[in-house]
């Protein structure tokens, strides 16, 4: 049997039959991709999801095959960016020009980042979940960036109940009617019996989705959460870097609305982005269930 005459049950067409379908394509696709860092470009795994809408006439399937081979090749053979996947969506359109006005693509990968250390000459390599996608309908194509950030909070009421425990210890050590000896208050603060308390903390995550332009690095939008969270889990710790991060720690404590208001201010601050959506998670080390929040700019973006 010659291809020509391969049957293609896909192309039958029913106006009845073959309602229009928002998105149809392939979830998951397993490429490697070209990722630029600072010491050259790296090839590493990825999960691809390449798609398109079926709005155009009533056809009951797409060219599956020509997502899957377009996304190998062109994802598999430059350095990826925004525009990259942008180029794809165009092609995605291309060869379905007679059956979609809309394409997608997403790339979701572990980008691999070196962080320093809070206070040490150290560095550590860290890796971060990123998704990037672009969004073509009918030529117009909008461009996103979605990063993972893993953090720390401190409760800010935990913090105020060990701060009461403290005050009542050192009522308790200390009589008000008689002269402190300072050396003796300094030394007891160093105990056990000093602190007697301390607020509970506990590992947490920022998930920031943002449109951004077709040049924006991933690697920005982590930086900002960062810097507006001040807390960012670290790798290569000596002494030095664990008080220090103690330190951070207690300079910002944070509900999980602190956290979000924290990042919704750094944000509106860059005008390189468009729009954004975020939701934070504290993994409660009090409570076996999860403080969240969601915030967005306000736009279109309202969701993941």
């Amino acid at each position: 049997m010659t291809k020509q005459s391969l049957p293609d049950v896909a192309k039958e067409t029913h106006s009845e039959r073959f309602a229009p379908i928002d998105w149809v394509g392939m979830g998951s696709i397993e490429l490697p991709v070209m990722l630029k860092q600072a010491d050259g470009v790296y090839r590493i795994p990825a999960r691809v999801d390449a798609k398109v809408s079926l709005d155009k006439k009533p056809s009951r399937g797409i060219h599956m095959s020509r997502l899957y081979l377009l996304s190998q090749e062109l994802l598999t053979k430059s350095e990826l960016s925004l525009g990259l996947l942008g180029n794809v969506t165009t092609e995605f359109l291309r060869t379905h020009e007679d059956l979609s006005t809309k394409a997608l693509v997403q790339v979701q990968f572990e980008a691999p980042l070196v962080r320093k250390a809070l206070k040490s000459n150290n560095q550590a390599w860290r890796s971060y979940p990123v998704i990037t996608s672009a969004f073509n309908e009918e030529g117009q194509i909008s461009y996103f960036v979605e990063v993972v950030v893993t953090y720390s909070s401190t409760c800010p009421a935990s913090a105020a109940l060990s701060r009461q425990l403290i005050q009542d210890g050192f009522k308790q050590n200390f009589s008000s009617d008689k002269p402190l000896d300072f050396d003796v208050v300094h030394s007891w603060l160093g105990t056990p019996q000093g602190i007697v308390a301390t607020p509970h903390a506990q590992r947490s995550f920022a998930r920031v989705k943002a449109e951004v332009g077709a040049n924006y690095n991933y690697g920005d939008l982590i930086d900002i959460v960062e810097e507006a969270l001040q807390t960012a889990v670290q790798g290569a710790v000596k002494r030095e870097d664990e008080q220090e991060f103690a330190l951070r720690n207690g300079q910002n404590l944070m509900f999980c609305e602190d956290a979000a208001r924290r990042v919704k201010e750094a944000l509106d601050a860059k005008v390189d982005i468009l729009d954004y959506v975020a939701e934070f998670s504290h993994v409660e080390s009090l409570h076996p269930h999860n403080a969240v929040s969601h915030i967005s700019k306000g736009l279109k973006l309202r969701s993941f």
